[in-house]
């Protein structure tokens, strides 16, 4: 019987949202803008009550899952398990938690934790998503019609580990990027108003990860930044070409351990450089890439900072996030962006690790034991001003928060509230 928290899986899920972006990335997406859980958002709460920000409205009838919300203009859309838990489903809803409407649209992972872990990505009318199986649906938003959908996993002899497809899908320049892994390919960009193959990478003979990947933009280049469990890679968007890929992990027995090759956390791009850390005594690392986009190299290793599936924020120079112990617990680190230094590494007493976001130089931070959400204030200490506890919903706390127009949106299994935490 495999323990709820010894999955390493879940790796995936992690769906947080968020809008807009900078890369010609997804308006609206997972974790936020540029997928580094960063929100822009002003004139928020510096502190809360006892009892945590105002309560604006809840729902149960999410559907059980570890996706984030995403909202887009007046909607907010969100993936769940139908109330049979045989279908996964899409779901919109108003800014104040009345569903719309909900459409089945794929099969979820059929192993264990079947939870849907797709983040909705929404551009022009349409929402992508991919199923724990691999399907790869287009529906339109105004009234969740499929507008088409294949089996990517079966088209793409896909190739993937113990939890499934976690995958929340990259949409630009009328592409969606999926990353099947396997022998054939390792990732095939799609048209993403047909589904029809646009291109499809070489091989890196990989399982795929649980990694969503990310767009970046660097001396007037784009390339695409994802990961498989053994690698981290670069491909041209325009080709497929895999221009360079890194293997070097610090801890390579854990990387040979065939249930242990766990990758669920997107990377951290910022002026060239490209932060990775994914869990399991792996650390973390940083690259910076050369000038022409065809190589990286290594900066430095961190053993303190051990992400396992809650993210990581870049804040004013300094990377913060939570660190892998074990399943039930961690500790919270912050690891200085240019020198790999600890800044702290402490634990959040009685609280476990868990994912994190940030907006206006605070971190929000989300136990995913306890369901104990804080706010932190990012210095070299862990430095907690105020917190509160989910407890409706049920299962770990996964999903990571999000939030929009002074809203904090959070998810625990069927489960979603709406937090105000605006100063107005």
């Amino acid at each position: 019987m495999i323990n709820i928290y010894s999955f390493r899986f879940v790796c995936l899920i992690l769906a947080s949202v968020s809008c807009a972006m900078a890369t010609a990335q997804p308006f609206c997406g997972w974790r936020g803008e540029n997928r580094d859980g960063i929100y822009n958002e002003k004139n928020l709460l510096k502190s809360w009550s006892p009892d945590g920000p105002a309560l604006l409205w809840e729902t149960a009838d999410a559907g059980k899952g570890y996706s984030s919300p995403v909202i887009a203009g007046d909607r907010l859309y969100i993936t769940g398990l139908n109330e049979d838990e045989d279908r996964e489903m899409f779901s919109a809803y108003t800014l104040d938690g009345k569903r719309l409407y909900t459409v089945e649209f794929g099969l979820p992972w059929n192993g264990s934790y079947t939870h849907s872990r797709t983040t909705p990505t929404i551009v022009d009318g349409k929402a992508y998503v991919i199923s724990g199986t691999g399907e790869i649906v287009c529906i339109a938003v105004a009234d969740g019609k499929i507008l088409w959908k294949i089996d990517g996993g079966k088209q793409f002899d896909k190739k993937q580990g113990t939890w499934g497809t976690s995958e929340s899908p990259l949409v630009f320049d009328n592409k969606i990027i999926y990353s099947p892994g396997g022998d054939a390919t390792a990732v095939v960009a799609l048209n993403a108003s047909t589904g029809e193959l646009i291109w499809k990478s070489g091989s890196l003979n990989a399982i795929s990860s649980y990694v969503s990947p990310l767009l970046i933009s660097y001396k007037g280049k784009r390339q695409i930044i994802g990961m498989t469990d053994y690698h981290v890679y670069g491909i041209n968007p325009e080709t497929g070409e895999i221009q360079w890929q890194f293997d070097d992990w610090a801890n390579k027995d854990v990387r040979k351990n065939g249930d242990r090759k766990i990758c669920a956390n997107t990377p951290l791009y910022k002026d060239g450089k490209i932060y990775v850390s994914n869990g399991y005594d792996q650390g973390s690392f940083l690259l910076e890439l050369g000038d022409d986009l065809s190589s990286v190299k290594l900066v430095w290793r961190n053993e303190d900072l051990d992400t396992h599936i809650g993210g990581f924020v870049l804040v004013n120079g300094t990377i913060y996030g939570s660190s892998w112990t074990n399943n039930n617990q961690g500790d919270w680190v912050a690891v200085d962006w240019n020198t790999g230094e600890t800044k702290y590494k402490t634990a959040w007493e009685g609280k476990s690790k868990g994912a994190i976001i940030s907006a206006e130089n605070m971190l929000y931070c989300y136990d995913e034991r306890r369901g104990t959400v804080a706010l932190v204030n990012a210095t070299d200490r862990f430095d907690v001003v105020s917190e509160f506890r989910i407890v409706k919903g049920d299962g770990p706390h996964w999903a990571h928060p999000v939030i929009k127009s002074g809203v904090l949106y959070i998810r625990h299994g069927g489960a979603l509230m709406a937090y105000k935490i605006s100063l107005s």
